[in-house]
């Protein structure tokens, strides 16, 4: 859970700069103050890592890039829609990441990896589909809808969706784990779970 709520919380650093550009934008209506906050913000997160000689990851650096390239492009075009469609990308990468079989493993406890790894996979490809349902529904939300209908909209989308996913993906693991280590032989089941502290 730790390791989730870890990765939930870079993921948020990631969209940092398009949801401080998203909440000006709502309070002010003045996207070149906007677009300017984002770029900034974005570019000072990535200074401050640069600074303390931190190790920036790949995904900030795309992060930084998506802010910088779709902030031009809607002060080109004034329109503000382009920034909103960056979580999208971010998404569909992240997708793209999730589809390596076992990217899940890390996450899961020693007894978990023993007895349903194959399980995991499955539930690793859920997580995968469902960036790239979020990348589909962000764009077209986001196309489509008004700001104020895509602030609402893709918070409430975006909890939802990963709450139904990591409660159906936990209750799959469990159920079936459990299946599998009653079936086991006793002494096997019995060192399982010895190994496993319980």
């Amino acid at each position: 859970m730790r390791d989730f709520v870890n990765a939930a919380r870079l993921l948020l650093l990631d969209l940092a700069s398009t949801l401080a550009f998203l909440l000006l934008f709502l309070l002010t209506h003045n996207t070149m103050l906007s677009v300017c906050l984002g770029v900034t913000f974005g570019a000072a997160q990535i200074g401050i890592q640069l600074v303390s000689r931190r190790r920036i990851d790949v995904m900030e650096w795309l992060s930084l890039f998506l802010v910088v390239a779709a902030g031009s492009a809607t002060l080109l075009t004034n329109d503000p829609h382009f920034v909103l469609i960056k979580p999208s990308i971010i998404y569909a990468i992240v997708g793209v990441v999730m589809l390596k079989p076992g990217w899940l493993n890390r996450y899961l406890p020693d007894t978990a990896r023993t007895v349903v790894p194959d399980v995991a996979v499955m539930v690793g490809y859920a997580w995968a589909a469902l960036m790239f349902v979020s990348a589909a529904v962000n764009g077209f939300v986001a196309l489509t809808c008004d700001l104020a209908t895509w602030a609402v909209a893709m918070p409430i989308y975006g909890i939802v969706s990963k709450l139904v996913v990591f409660v159906g993906g936990f209750a799959a693991m469990r159920i079936i784990a459990r299946r599998r280590i009653t079936a086991m032989p006793a002494t096997e089941r019995d060192a399982l779970l010895a190994a496993a502290g319980r």
